[in-house]
């Protein structure tokens, strides 16, 4: 069956990937071109991970700078070439899984190849697809991939700002997770040879990796100088690995630094990640290659705690008590959530030794230490505990009663950062019953606070809500002019009939 002919998007986006190859500047100028490279976009499943932590670096610097508004950097040409940019990136890496070509088509095309979609002509992300993967024998049709959506809800998707795909469904929350979800399932096909020749290299390289692991974790001292471009780009904040009373350290979490003594390897039954640059082997071989489908990858941390971490590190409120209690507690607490995060299981499927669970209750009860003297910033985050069922109280039936009740006090400290948070959990119903209006309540206090995210989201309600009355009231005059018309008609008939 003969190729669909090459579409204008199919040029451009051959035209982007070549000069970002040679080091040329892309037509128009593109936002954190630099930040691109660094993120060695090598084509595979990883570097796609990167541009995920790269995304979300992005969202939390605009926040920080107050120019997180979506409509004002759609308008902006760097910022729509490096959204546009990343789309073409992802197609590539997509077909590339399927050996095939990635065919781009704009809205034009769509309308005509898939009449079946229902297009909005001015959604920006709405406006191009790639097809990837097998034709479609009855269509000619190739299965389609949106990837302007899942880099919009990674840059601006929050509970008020939800983004709705084109194919039905949830969109994705990064690149990995939406390509993932779409990489060729070949449970058919476990007999053909080439496969099973790949699942064997696979298996060979697993069991070596492993061994390589067990030899390291066994080890009193782990080597960490790899060089630093092998890690995340966006990775800026530097990381102590020594404490006082728990040294964490785990294998896929090496530092550029000296070498780093560990009292005890941290125990985890979730299986290892492969390096950022692991595993070349596998890209050098020669036959055709088809990768068995991978599950999508959950963050193992709800967005909503995540994001609160990072609040934490960057929002400044200040204290007045309890601040050592909680600066001793953070630094055990942070090498949990940093193991935690490079992990493919959820948090309750985690295992730790009872060494380390000793040291993480230890630093809990410093922790409450400092919320009890006042802490709003110890506050939050051992709410954060509670309402994930990992506090001091995990076994009472009122963990996550406990847990608001600490995000309440925060927030009637005019903490802005617990305000915004009250916000989330009013409005999702987590660990107390579901209240718009107390959710927006809180939205408006932590706006009058300094929260930028909040402020952003009370000027849209604020200019969504100046519509919806402005509209209300044209509705009025409309309907007060024609009663006003009627009246004249009717006088008119009775004059025309008196006379």
């Amino acid at each position: 069956m003969s190729a669909p002919p090459l579409t204008p998007l199919d040029y451009i986006a051959e035209g982007y990937w070549q000069d970002f190859l040679a080091g040329r500047p892309i037509a128009g100028g593109i936002a954190y071109e630099t930040q691109l490279h660094n993120c060695a976009l090598d084509e595979s499943l990883e570097s796609l991970q990167r541009i995920d932590t790269l995304l979300s670096q992005v969202r939390r610097n605009m926040m920080k700078g107050g120019i997180w508004d979506e409509a004002t950097l759609l308008v902006d040409e760097h910022y729509r070439n490096f959204m546009v940019f990343l789309a073409f990136y992802a197609g590539r890496v997509l077909a590339k899984q399927w050996e095939n070509r990635p065919r781009w088509y704009g809205q034009f095309e769509l309308r005509k190849r898939y009449p079946e979609l229902s297009l909005i002509t001015d959604d920006f992300y709405q406006h191009m697809a790639v097809g990837y993967g097998d034709n479609n024998a009855a269509t000619d049709a190739l299965p389609l991939f949106f990837p302007l959506e899942p880099i919009g809800l990674r840059l601006f998707g929050n509970i008020d700002r939800p983004f709705e795909a084109v194919q039905g469904g949830q969109v994705a929350g990064g690149l990995y997770q939406a390509v993932s979800a779409r990489l060729p399932d070949l449970s058919d096909q476990a007999s053909n040879a080439d496969t099973l020749s790949y699942l064997k290299t696979e298996s060979a390289t697993h069991n070596t990796t492993q061994s390589i692991h067990s030899t390291t974790d066994s080890s009193t001292t782990i080597s960490t100088s790899q060089p630093a471009s092998h890690y995340e780009a966006s990775e800026d904040v530097p990381v102590n690995n020594e404490f006082d009373d728990v040294n964490i350290v785990s294998a896929n979490i090496e530092r550029p630094s000296a070498a780093t003594t560990v009292s005890k390897p941290l125990v985890s039954t979730a299986p290892r990640q492969p390096e950022l640059q692991a595993k070349p082997e596998l890209t050098k071989v020669e036959s055709p290659v088809i990768k068995p489908k991978s599950f999508v990858k959950t963050p193992p941390t709800p967005e909503m705690f995540t994001q609160l971490l990072i609040e934490l590190d960057e929002i400044e409120v200040p204290q007045t008590a309890g601040v050592t209690e909680y600066q001793q507690a953070c630094k055990v607490l942070d090498q949990f959530e940093q193991h935690i995060a490079k992990q493919d299981k959820p948090r309750d499927q985690l295992v730790f030794s009872d060494d380390h669970i000793a040291a993480k209750n230890t630093a809990l009860l410093a922790l409450q230490a400092a919320a009890e003297a006042g802490n709003t910033a110890a506050m939050l985050r051992l709410a954060m505990y509670e309402l994930l069922g990992e506090g001091l109280t995990a076994d009472d039936k009122d963990a996550k009663k406990s847990g608001v009740e600490w995000v309440k006090q925060a927030a009637s400290k005019n903490d802005s950062r617990a305000q915004r948070l009250l916000s989330k959990l009013y409005y999702q119903g987590v660990g107390i019953p579901q209240d718009i209006d107390s959710g927006k309540y809180w939205l408006e206090q932590a706006a009058d606070n300094g929260h930028i995210e909040a402020a952003n989201l009370v000027s849209q309600w604020e200019q969504a809500q100046a519509l919806i009355t402005t509209q209300k009231q044209e509705q009025h005059s409309i309907k007060r002019y024609q009663l006003l018309f009627g009246a004249v008609i009717v006088v008119a008939v009775l004059i025309l009939i008196i006379v």
